[in-house]
């Protein structure tokens, strides 16, 4: 009664927001640049984090003008870092709100929402002797995360990006070439042109023999994804992407009502609602953004949508529920946000 409409929780949050107890929060400590348009935050995990394992991913949440943004991204500290510190490694893209933010607006000691890590891009329990890393872009984080993690005997990597100085972690990657813990190729893309798969027969003459795991744009891992399959070891390609598969264009569209918040918006038939919803100002829960984690599932109270992965069209009736990272507009559809 003392405390209405507020309860002793809410003042504890002000005092120790990173208590044990409290919703899983974390403070950022540092920012650190890692190329021109990718840096690094230095995260300071409430007491309820349970730790990661190298190569997992951790979906956070931030205040961006005002409006709570879930994101995902990968953690590239080491799970045994003796401060108990974690790190994402974050490159801004265009007209990407979280990332940009981040990047270029984060400062130290703000707090941000965080959930359990979560992923299986992960390492065996039982270590393989080969190991061949195969990544672009930031598709190298969560490798990173692995290699200061465990030490192997035969580790390569093949990693691509436009330019020397677009590369992430180029200093630390050449320090373990010249320590000889690594093998690393590096493809300029602006110089070389793109990768082509069948490249890796002069590149790593043994591929076919090491427990690869890939990250990268959805061309290289399509194209990864058949080059092993023709090969007969499929099994010995792991894979993680950051977008959905397959992405089809959405016939129609139509006007979307967030009933909860009363909003109404015209909407196209090929873009996410979670993305019509942001930028509507409506508060959106979401994770992964490409239909992995259900972190968006929202329902769907009337009307229609289109999985933007299979064009399958899912029409409203009682209970029915929709990732709305990956499902748009097929027709007018009222949301329950």
């Amino acid at each position: 009664m003392v405390t209405t409409p507020l309860l002793p929780s809410d003042y504890l949050d002000l005092v120790s927001p990173l208590r044990a107890g409290a919703d899983l929060r974390g403070r950022i400590e540092a920012v650190h640049p890692e190329t021109g348009d990718a840096a690094t935050i230095v995260i300071r995990p409430g007491r309820g984090w349970r730790g990661h394992t190298a190569g997992q991913y951790v979906r956070i949440g931030v205040d961006v003008d005002g409006v709570r943004l879930w994101r995902a991204y990968s953690i590239t500290s080491p799970t045994n870092r003796q401060d108990g510190r974690v790190t994402i490694t974050v490159k801004a893209i265009p007209d990407g709100k979280v990332s940009n933010h981040l990047v270029c607006r984060a400062k130290p000691g703000t707090l941000i929402q965080l959930d359990q890590p979560t992923g299986d891009f992960v390492l065996p329990q039982a270590m393989p002797a080969k190991v061949l890393y195969l990544t672009a872009g930031s598709g190298i984080t969560p490798v990173m995360g692995m290699l200061r993690d465990i030490e192997f005997d035969d580790v390569v990597m093949v990693h691509c990006a436009p330019q020397p100085q677009d590369v992430i972690f180029r200093n630390e990657l050449h320090d373990l070439v010249a320590d000889k813990k690594l093998r690393l190729t590096e493809v300029h893309t602006d110089t070389d042109g793109m990768l082509d798969i069948a490249r890796l027969d002069a590149l790593v003459p043994d591929w076919a023999e090491r427990e690869t795991w890939a990250c990268g744009p959805a061309g290289l891992l399509d194209a990864a994804e058949e080059h092993w399959t023709e090969h007969g070891v499929q099994e010995r390609l792991h894979t993680e992407r950051f977008r959905p598969s397959v992405v089809v264009a959405g016939d129609g569209g139509g006007e979307v009502t967030f009933s909860a918040t009363g909003k109404t918006v015209d909407a196209d038939g090929a873009t996410p609602l979670l993305d019509i919803g942001e930028e509507a100002g409506v508060l959106m829960p979401s994770g992964c953004r490409m239909g992995i984690c259900f972190g968006c599932i929202t329902p769907l109270k009337a009307g229609a949508v289109r999985d933007l992965r299979t064009g399958e069209i899912t029409e409203a009736e009682p209970g029915v529920l929709i990732q709305t990272c990956v499902s748009a507009a097929a027709g007018p559809c009222d949301i329950e946000r």
